[in-house]
């Protein structure tokens, strides 16, 4: 493969009169790029392009679902990767099995069917 050069040609400086005003920078509607179009909310709210699904609680949909401290499959699901245990606000679980959620949890490292941390290897 053959390398190109690309050779630039120099102008020589021109000096510049004495007398001559200094040069102005452009008008400054020249140089801006041009405005984006402002848009309107829609009726109910918001931007009106994306929809939230609503949360629901999984347990309270399903009842034939028990949480249980054994069941570290299930369990697994409302841990992060760092095996933080997910706020409800994340998962949207209710309350009420929030906090029997967040004791199994508890109940599951105990007995090492689940990390306190990714450093604690099985």
């Amino acid at each position: 493969m053959s390398e190109e050069v690309k050779t630039t040609e120099t102008k020589p400086a021109t000096a510049v009169p004495a007398t001559a005003a200094p040069a102005t920078a452009a008008p400054a509607t020249a140089a801006r790029p041009a405005a984006r179009p402002v848009r309107k909310p829609a009726a109910r709210g918001g931007a009106g392009r994306f929809q939230r699904r609503r949360k629901f609680c999984k347990f309270c949909a399903d009842t034939s679902l028990n949480i249980d401290h054994k069941d570290p499959i299930l369990l697994g699901q409302f841990v992060t990767e760092r095996f933080k245990i997910l706020p409800s606000r994340v998962t949207g679980i209710c309350a009420k099995h929030q906090r029997r959620l967040t004791t199994a949890i508890k109940r599951a490292r105990v007995l090492a069917l689940l990390s306190f941390t990714p450093l604690h290897h099985d």
